[in-house]
C-alpha cells in the first residue's frame, strides 16, 4: 500500500476528512483532460494524487486513456505515469465514421472499482461521466464510500446524487494546477474532441 505524505504547509480539500480509511482513486483521464481546459489549467499529477489521498493511505490510483500507439509524447507521459504512483489502462483508440477518434474506459473503470471494492473503503472517481452512476451505487451497496471529482458543468446529477461527496474541480483546481512549466514536461492529450464526451 502506497501512503504520500503531503508537501509542508499542504491542506487537503477538507482537511476535516481524516476517516476516510483506505481509499482508491480512479481517474477518467479524458474527462479530467477537458475539465482542465475548461477551468484554464494544466494538471500537476503529483499534486493532484497528493490532493485525492490527503491524509488517507493510498491503496491503489488507476489512470483511464485512450492510446495511439505512434504518439511519441503520450507514450512519454503515459510512461512518467506509471513511474509515478499510477496504474495506467489504457484502450486503443477507434476511428469514427466523422474522423475523429475515441476509447471508451467507462467499463475497464467500473470492473476495477468493483473488484477491488473489499480492499478500500473510500473510492475517489474523477469523472463526471452519468454512465459510471451504476458502478458508483454498487459500489455503495458493497459499504465503501464513493467521493466524485469533477467539474460541475461537466458532472451527471446522478452521478452527484449517488455519491457520498461531491467535490467541484474549480474549488481544488489551486491545489492540482502546474504552478511553472518545465520545458520537457509531457502533457496529456487525449484523441477525440469534446463533442464524443458524454456529460451524462
Amino acid at each position: 500500500m502506497l501512503r504520500l505524505d503531503p508537501d509542508p504547509g499542504f491542506q487537503p480539500a477538507d482537511p476535516l476528512q481524516d476517516n476516510r480509511g483506505r481509499v482508491a482513486i480512479f481517474i477518467d483521464g479524458s474527462n479530467l483532460f477537458y475539465a482542465a481546459l475548461q477551468l484554464g489549467i494544466e494538471i500537476d499529477y503529483t499534486r493532484l494524487l497528493k490532493t485525492l489521498s490527503g491524509r488517507s493511505p493510498l491503496l491503489r490510483s488507476f489512470f483511464y486513456t485512450g492510446v495511439d500507439r505512434n504518439n511519441e509524447k503520450q507514450q512519454g507521459f503515459l510512461l512518467w505515469m506509471r513511474r509515478n504512483g499510477y496504474r495506467v489502462v489504457t484502450k486503443e483508440l477507434t476511428q469514427l465514421p466523422d474522423g475523429s477518434k475515441r476509447a471508451n474506459l467507462d467499463v475497464e473503470i467500473a470492473v476495477d472499482m468493483l473488484s477491488l471494492v473489499r480492499w478500500y473503503e473510500t473510492a475517489v472517481l474523477v469523472s463526471g461521466d452519468g454512465d459510471l452512476a451504476y458502478a458508483v451505487n454498487a459500489v455503495s451497496y458493497q459499504g465503501a464510500r464513493v467521493e466524485v471529482v469533477s467539474l460541475r458543468s461537466m458532472t451527471s446529477d446522478q452521478l452527484i446524487n449517488l455519491a457520498d461527496r461531491y467535490i467541484d474541480l474549480e474549488s481544488i483546481k489551486d491545489q492540482i494546477k502546474k504552478t511553472n512549466r518545465p520545458s520537457s514536461a509531457y502533457l496529456y492529450r487525449p484523441g477525440f474532441t469534446t463533442d464524443e464526451e458524454d456529460e451524462g
